[in-house]
């Protein structure tokens, strides 16, 4: 089981991860840190591998990278420029996270993509880890029709449904689309499954005896990673922070009994 503390983007401007993250490392040993997620439409690639690579040095080799296509609404115009289709969100996220991978692997990178070109001096270097976990949230029809990129070089995948109403279906749904796309591209090496609470409907967090339910519900769908938010007053992440506590210190032993 896993915790997670998010930054709203829009309603804390002052707020960026990747400071937080560092100062985070310095006080801490064991928890991995990184975002989940970031997105093409808020970051460079280079400019995220290096800010990746410091975090990964100063945590002691603790990274984890969440990547995922970018959202609708105000994630996708707060720069002023046009609303991508869903097949230009597609298209920019395998370039994105094929970027990311290789400057997160290789000291010196020339790329000349459609929309992304870097010279031979867009230096970067390999994090402490020996493997970075890349975790992909982007599993659309789309990508389960072609050889995802996203696919072949994540590690794990993040599902998250938002909407109010979500049922287990649509969330198996998604999990077999992935097993297409693995099976599609041959790879047979291990690929985690993670679940972000979105707060919809299930309402997880509602009390501790809600929360086994739905843990146990959605481990039974082979997710190996859940991941709940840390309480934030006046938002879709307000609620008791005694409960939120409780189930960070006795969730697992229970789920495990």
């Amino acid at each position: 089981m896993t915790i997670c503390r998010g930054v709203r983007f829009e309603i804390e401007p002052g707020c960026r991860w990747c400071p937080l993250l560092a100062a985070a490392s310095t006080v801490t040993s064991k928890i991995a840190l990184g975002p989940l997620v970031t997105s093409p439409n808020f970051r460079h690639p280079l400019l995220l591998a290096k800010d990746l690579i410091t975090l990964d040095d100063l945590s002691g080799g603790r990274l984890i990278i969440g990547v995922g296509a970018g959202g609708r609404g105000f994630d996708a115009t707060v720069f002023g420029g046009p609303q991508w289709s869903n097949a230009e969100r597609h298209e920019r996220f395998k370039e994105f996270t094929g970027t990311l991978d290789q400057l997160l692997r290789e000291s010196e990178s020339t790329i000349a993509g459609p929309t992304i070109r870097l010279s031979s001096r867009a230096r970067s270097r390999a994090p402490a880890t020996t493997e970075t976990a890349l975790l992909v949230s982007a599993l659309g029809r789309r990508a389960s029709r072609s050889r995802p990129r996203s696919v072949t070089v994540g590690s794990a995948w993040v599902g998250c449904l938002s909407g109010r109403e979500v049922r287990e279906s649509a969330v198996r749904e998604q999990s077999d689309r992935l097993d297409e796309a693995l099976e599609l591209i041959g790879r047979t090496t291990r690929f985690e499954r993670l679940f972000l609470d979105g707060q919809n409907d299930e309402s997880p967090t509602t009390s501790y005896e809600r929360f086994i339910d739905w843990a146990e519900r959605y481990r039974a769908l082979r997710f190996s990673e859940l991941v709940i938010h840390y309480p934030v007053a006046d938002s879709i992440f307000d609620y008791d922070l005694a409960l939120f506590e409780r189930i960070a210190s006795e969730g697992r032993e229970t789920l495990e009994a």
